[in-house]
């Protein structure tokens, strides 16, 4: 038992299909919202602020690619208290009262800019917690929450790669509409990460922005986002695994304000259907070399 058992049960909810139309899997780690009793009691800051960090409504966005062929991968516990997006030890030294184990990254630009694998900040940049948490709470939630996730979705993405030789992780996630900083240009609809073309057969972003492009959204590609630690870590085209990054602006599906579902949220979930659709129709020849599945 550990002491995440009873409030984040399930931690994170793989939907599989009864039948899988083509190797994509649809992921959203960062809109889980189930926030531990002894997480805002820690906290100097109320749940409203730290709902500021969710992909709020991600995972209904893609929930229902499960029934159209399509597995969907949601986390539940919110990424301000444990993010899967990460190294799994990315750490801020000044967060802890004690000493991190020596292979802690402890220099990594996400943890500099308070946003490691247990995050200091939440997105617009408030600090989180009142005290320096223990070392031992830290590495817990690691073992309990991020590594398991890792491990389910590491299973899954194997399992596709056996079937069918090839393997796209679509990772969903959401983004402000505007920046922290008032000089950067007004964000698009959608950008499409794919970690400036290393994570992926370039067809694949492509397709993406045809088809988004086509159903009326603006695009961008790589900035502000290029993809995180699961673009970087799960894509390796040359072993026929493809992973793209979507983040989606959240003034499109929902009133940020009011955290609530926008007047489009419906139409946003039919144009997600529209991009799994066409990413099942491509030949799977055109994502480059790749295992030939076993007779």
């Amino acid at each position: 038992m550990t002491q995440f058992d009873g409030e984040l049960s399930p931690p994170f909810e793989i939907v599989e299909p009864a039948s899988w139309r083509a190797p994509i899997i649809f992921n959203s780690p960062h809109s889980g919202s189930v926030y531990p009793e002894e997480f805002l009691n820690a906290s100097r800051i109320d749940l409203a602020a730290l709902r500021r960090s969710e992909d709020s409504f991600m995972d209904e966005l893609i929930g229902h690619l499960s029934e159209r062929g399509f597995p969907v991968v949601t986390v539940n516990f919110p990424r301000s208290y444990v993010d899967v997006n990460r190294e799994p030890y990315e750490l801020d030294p000044r967060m802890f009262a004690g000493r991190l184990p020596s292979f802690a990254n402890t220099r990594s630009m996400r943890v500099a800019g308070g946003l490691g694998t247990i995050p200091r900040v939440v997105g617009d940049g408030q600090e989180i917690y009142r005290e320096r948490l223990s070392v031992d709470d830290a590495l817990g939630r690691i073992e309990a929450l991020y590594k398991p996730y890792h491990r389910a979705l590491r299973r899954l993405i194997n399992k596709a790669h056996q079937t069918f030789g090839t393997v796209i992780l679509v990772d969903c996630h959401s983004m402000p509409s505007v920046g922290v900083s008032r000089d950067e240009p007004r964000r698009p609809d959608v950008v499409i990460g794919d970690r400036y073309g290393t994570s992926c057969a370039a067809v694949l972003p492509e397709l993406v922005e045809d088809t988004l492009a086509g159903l009326g959204y603006s695009i961008g590609r790589n900035k502000p986002y290029a993809g995180g630690f699961i673009t970087e870590h799960y894509g390796n085209p040359a072993s026929g695994l493809h992973t793209v990054q979507l983040e989606l602006n959240r003034a499109v599906y929902m009133d940020e304000r009011r955290r609530e579902r926008g007047p489009r949220f419906a139409q946003v979930a039919a144009d997600f259907a529209a991009i799994a659709d066409r990413l099942a129709e491509m030949p799977l020849g055109d994502l480059g070399p790749f295992q030939a599945a076993a007779e």
